[in-house]
């Protein structure tokens, strides 16, 4: 299909009425010579619908842990929407995206990010998240995720600058951008979280199985080579090594200022040209992606004292994650005049502010999520209300949900993953079961969660096979199954 070729390079906003979209839906994820099941379908003698995941013949990855949790889980939930929604979505990302291989004994994950054939190093990490408290029960998942610590190792390697890798050398749509591409970058958008989500899984899965295996070299030098593009990026005597620009008619596709970006006042903080939704900063300092720097450091701090021995190179981590810490509580704090002192979302160093939230993580609202921040914090709970609010200029409300959009889609468009991080991020039973409510009743009838929906039209959505979104939806049901169980039940 034309469109899902399209899909590939770029992140689509294709519009079909109801039947078409339930087609390409079922053709994306199970192939294009796939028969459609319509959500209406009934298993035999079951008031149960049938799941929309590909014949175990198809999918990519198996884990007998996963199919378990699956099956414990879903058993619990009295609601069958959502157990459906759970069914099609929890292991979204292994029946997917997984493209698993093993090279002189040595695990390689290439994890696609659904409709579009790359790896970004933020959505790898995330799509697998939900799956590491499992690690210990299945041997396959341990290879799993050391092979995706090893290409996450290699891609940084190749380019710590770069936002999303191909699986080899294919080249890519955006080969005329005008940086240092190389023919293994699907795009070379640096953002900070890019960098941060690998330090995250690294360091969680150490943690969850004390194995040192993907320890190695080139971990190693992987490490090194973070912290230097970190302390590149304060840019503190020039403007450092980074430069971006695209021909493009979407002006938060390309960099301003020469390819560099709009100034910044040196103060401790990290540049990030984009945001995780792949959208161009305004000011340079964006402060959800600071902060989660800060807990990175910190992380592989621990991992490079403890498992190298390199007390020097941990004190260094540490340094400069106090260095952006004080920063941040130095330049990105403000008082609003209707939530008290917040944390803006971006900042310059010369006092200027934006304020907003994007649905995309690192956002403000995630960052008890990431640990950034304690949830208690005087100061994101302030940063929580405003988020929540209409002073948020991209949460909104309409008929079907509300929720925090992004320029990446525009007006009026709520991501569902904003939703997820809201109930993620809540410990309100009340708030919870709405953000339930408003997930059940805005995937359109697909049975998938989407990158967004309009705010009065959920089937007027974007992006049908969105891995990330599915797994942190599994994700939310695996918490609250675990921790508020009767709100399932």
């Amino acid at each position: 299909m034309e469109e899902i070729k399209k899909l590939k390079y770029q992140k689509g906003r294709l519009k079909f009425n109801t039947m078409q979209r339930r087609k390409f839906i079922t053709q994306s994820i199970l192939g294009a010579g796939a028969v459609t099941l319509m959500p209406s379908v009934l298993m035999a003698g079951s008031k149960e619908k049938a799941n929309l995941r590909p014949p175990v013949s198809k999918r990519l990855f198996l884990s007998q842990a996963v199919e378990e949790e699956l099956k414990r889980v879903k058993k619990d939930i009295a609601d069958p929407e959502i157990a459906w929604l759970f069914e099609n979505c929890y292991p979204n990302t292994l029946d997917t995206t997984v493209y698993y291989s093993e090279a002189n004994g040595k695990p390689d994950s290439f994890i696609i990010t659904g409709d579009i054939d790359a790896m970004w190093l933020r959505d790898s990490t995330a799509q697998v998240w939900p799956y590491l408290p499992l690690v210990a029960k299945d041997p396959k998942l341990v290879n799993l995720f050391r092979g995706l610590i090893n290409r996450q190792v290699k891609s940084i390697l190749i380019d710590p600058y770069a936002n999303a890798f191909n699986k080899n050398k294919e080249g890519s749509y955006w080969e005329t951008d005008l940086t240092d591409m190389k023919p293994e970058l699907h795009e070379r958008k640096w953002e900070i979280d890019s960098l941060c989500y690998p330090i995250r899984l690294s360091y969680h899965y150490w943690k969850k199985t004390n194995d040192k295996r993907p320890f190695n070299a080139d971990w190693f030098k992987a490490a090194k080579a973070i912290v230097k593009t970190f302390k590149d990026q304060q840019r503190k005597h020039n403007r450092g090594a980074y430069t971006f620009q695209r021909v493009t008619e979407k002006p938060t596709d390309t960099m301003a200022g020469g390819g560099y970006g709009n100034p910044v006042n040196p103060v401790g903080m990290i540049c990030s040209a984009f945001r995780p939704s792949d959208d161009a900063t305004t000011f340079l300092f964006l402060v959800p992606s600071n902060l989660f720097a800060v807990t990175s450091l910190r992380q592989m701090a621990q991992i490079v004292e403890q498992l190298y021995g390199d007390k020097e190179f941990a004190s260094e981590c540490n340094a400069l994650a106090l260095e952006v810490e004080q920063a941040v509580k130095k330049h990105a704090i403000f008082n609003h005049p209707n939530h008290g002192d917040i944390f803006a979302f971006e900042v310059d160093g010369f006092g200027n502010r934006l304020y907003m939230d994007d649905a995309n993580i690192p956002s403000l609202l995630s960052l008890p999520y990431l640990d950034g921040v304690d949830r208690n914090d005087p100061v994101y709970k302030n940063t929580r209300s405003f988020v929540l609010s209409k002073d948020n200029p991209w949460f909104f409300k309409g008929k079907a949900a509300e929720g925090i959009g992004g320029p990446h889609v525009g007006v009026e468009m709520i991501w569902p993953m904003s939703i997820i991080m809201r109930a993620l991020t809540s410990n309100d039973d009340a708030e919870i079961v709405q953000c339930l409510k408003w997930l059940k009743n805005t995937h359109a009838g697909t049975g998938f969660m989407h990158e967004t929906f309009h705010i009065d039209d959920p089937a007027n959505f974007t992006r049908s096979w969105f891995a990330w979104v599915n797994t942190l939806f599994g994700e939310l049901i695996i918490k609250i199954h675990k921790e508020k169980k009767h709100l399932l039940t």
